[in-house]
């Protein structure tokens, strides 16, 4: 694997996950395998899980790590062809991606999507400038369109948690005050196709995610009928996609507790807004998965940095 910027990145995906399984249950056997090998870690958003969880990786691996917060520390990038450089940008992505690649050996990016202009977002230009300039791989982080070491890790966590076979899995929106991304739950969606088995999603009209991701997914905008039978209950907000960016609804009434979930273990990503997204009763009981989700997120990065390393390995 050159690069890891999806989860079509793990192909076939079953195998990954099981080998991602297998090395969070065994992965002091790899403890030498990013030795002399340097990690960098670029952050154009604010971080917590992603930026903790993938630096311990880096170092279970053997790997030096160092991070840059590129929103205040770095100077601040052009990532447009032929342009004349004469306000506020210092650097063009063709010189930094370049230096950054003498520096380390594997690059890994986070940058949020803006939500202003949807065909900016769409085109991620963060991350696809690093992959088109950088002379080493990349890892995605989370960027404008997905996230999918958060998506590997919540795949984790319902195989390790699941009772059935082929459990039932919904993903509901639900309130928030702010305007957030759709990376998310793309990268989610992205998962229930490649897991396969009964799924649903459920969300307010007004805020459809890609379509060319949600295909043969059955459709709510009722909440109750979607979560019927469930048996893992995703639970994130994510902002209108018409008009894009915008916060069209914050009914209380799409927000989680236990009476909606009733036998289903509740996933979010983290963080979450109690008694908005999801109510007290649900986080502080067993039936929230969390905290599972939150240390898979080592593991999952884990895998990927040790799938580049062997695939890059001389």
């Amino acid at each position: 694997m050159k690069n890891f910027t999806a989860l079509s990145d793990l192909n076939p995906f079953g195998e990954h996950l099981k080998g991602a399984l297998a090395l969070k249950k065994d992965h002091r056997k790899a403890a030498t395998l990013g030795q002399g090998k340097t990690l960098g870690m670029l952050f154009f958003n604010p971080s917590l899980r992603t930026r903790l969880s993938t630096q311990k990786a880096g170092r279970l691996l053997g790997m030096e790590v160092v991070v840059m917060n590129f929103g205040s520390e770095g100077w601040q990038l052009e990532f447009g062809d032929g342009v004349v450089m004469d306000g506020g940008k210092a650097e063009h992505i063709k010189e930094a991606a370049a230096v950054l690649s003498q520096y380390c050996d594997v690059i890994a990016v986070r940058s949020f999507a803006e939500l202003k202009n949807q065909a900016e977002d769409q085109a991620d230009i963060v991350l696809n400038g690093f992959l088109k300039y950088a002379g080493v791989p990349i890892v995605n982080m989370e960027s404008a369109t997905g996230h999918p070491l958060q998506a590997l890790a919540d795949a984790m966590t319902i195989e390790e948690h699941k009772k059935r076979a082929q459990p039932k899995i919904v993903l509901t929106w639900a309130p928030h005050p702010r305007a957030l991304p759709q990376a998310v739950p793309n990268s989610f969606v992205e998962m229930m196709q490649l897991m396969g088995g009964p799924t649903a999603i459920a969300h307010p009209k007004g805020y459809a995610l890609n379509p060319e991701l949600t295909r043969g997914i059955p459709i709510y905008h009722n909440q109750e009928e979607a979560l019927e039978d469930a048996d893992f209950v995703y639970v994130k907000n994510w902002s209108a996609s018409s008009p894009y960016g915008a916060v069209l609804n914050t009914d209380p009434s799409w927000m989680v507790n236990l009476d909606k979930l009733g036998s289903a273990q509740m996933m979010h990503c983290l963080p979450v807004r109690r008694n908005v997204v999801v109510a007290d009763d649900v986080l502080d009981s067993a039936q929230s998965l969390v905290l599972h989700q939150a240390n898979n997120r080592t593991y999952s990065a884990l895998y990927v940095l040790h799938q580049i390393l062997q695939a890059n390995h001389a």
